[in-house]
This record gives C-alpha cells, structure tokens and sequence, in this order.
C-alpha cells in the first residue's frame, strides 16, 4: 500500500470514530428536566433550541435511539446556557436534526 493510500485509509478511520463520539452532559445541562407539554404550563418559555447529529456514518445509518439520546444531550446543554431548567421536545426527530422548547419552571419569573 503506497503513502497516499495509506493516508487516505488513515483519515477515513478518523472520520468514522470521530463521527462515533457521543456528546456528554456539561453540568448545566445535568441539572435540566425533560419535560411534557402538560408539565410545563406554569412555566415561562426562554426560546427554542434546535440540535442536530449525523444521521449515518461513512454511509450506515446510525441507531435512531442513540441519534434522539444525542439530541437530547446537546439540548439540555443548549438549554442550560440559556438560563432554562426545563425542554419539552417540540419536533420529531428527522434527517439527525431536532428541536426543544427551553422553559424556566423553577422560579420562572425571578
């Protein structure tokens, strides 16, 4: 196998286990609820928040239950950083992409 091969085999295998790691839980977002629209009506809403992950890689599709806990991560993130407590989802998943409602539900008017 000649350099440029090499190069290419080596990047392409880069590619698929960077496109593998899960996002994590900063610590705001260990501390927002996932919540239902009946849940969150005492509730003033921040906003929206709007995450999306690879759908497949290096063309197979990835498990939809691990692209939706992925979302899920980077939305409660998302959401800590907007100063909300709580995300109600608002979308379905779709092409890897989905959007949440922030809420603030505890003290939501301080």
């Amino acid at each position: 196998m000649n350099s440029v091969n090499r190069l290419i085999l080596v990047a392409a295998i880069g590619t698929i286990f960077a496109g593998c790691a899960s996002p994590k839980l900063n610590t705001g977002g260990e501390k927002i609820r996932v919540l239902s629209p009946e849940e969150v009506t005492s509730c003033r809403e921040l906003g929206k928040t709007t995450s999306s992950v690879m759908k497949s890689v290096a063309g197979i599709d990835r498990p939809a239950e691990s692209i939706a806990e992925e979302l899920e991560t980077l939305s409660r993130n998302s959401a800590a950083n907007l100063g909300g407590d709580t995300i109600v989802p608002l979308t379905v998943v779709e092409n890897g992409q989905r959007t949440f409602l922030v809420y603030k539900c505890i003290d939501p008017y301080s």
